[in-house]
């Protein structure tokens, strides 16, 4: 998690406008053109899952049980596998949260390199 909040904040810190994201697709290996989402999406898409992974799932999930509904299942046995149950959502939490990090890394080296592109590109044309 810690990986996931340091490359965030690390995006935050460099991608200063992210209109030049506008149009840029990202390109990932094995995958064409990415689909249909440009990485200025990609960026509001990162920046609004990060108050939700920070707040944790808690606050987000106003659907909870009632008591009433927790001590049924409690009384149906659905206690048996909760080792099971925490390890496999766990898992899926670690697996997204690696996503989440890949995603937003290679958004901010692209962001970079958009940088370095119009900076070379100002160079030329002041000479």
């Amino acid at each position: 998690m810690e990986q996931y909040f340091s490359a965030t904040q690390k995006m935050e810190q460099e991608v200063m406008f992210p209109s030049l994201l506008r149009g840029v697709f990202p390109q990932q290996e094995g995958e064409a053109a990415g689909g249909h989402t440009d990485l200025y999406e990609h960026y509001q898409l990162l920046k609004a899952i990060k108050p939700m992974v920070e707040k944790g799932l808690a606050s987000v999930n106003d659907q909870s049980q009632t008591s009433a509904e927790a001590d049924t299942d409690l009384d149906k046995g659905a206690d048996s596998n909760l080792e099971e149950r925490l390890s496999h959502h766990v898992n899926g939490l670690q697996q997204v949260l690696t996503d989440l990090t890949k995603n937003t890394k290679a958004l901010t080296r692209r962001y970079s390199q958009i940088l370095e592109e119009i900076n070379l590109s100002e160079d030329q044309s002041s000479s």
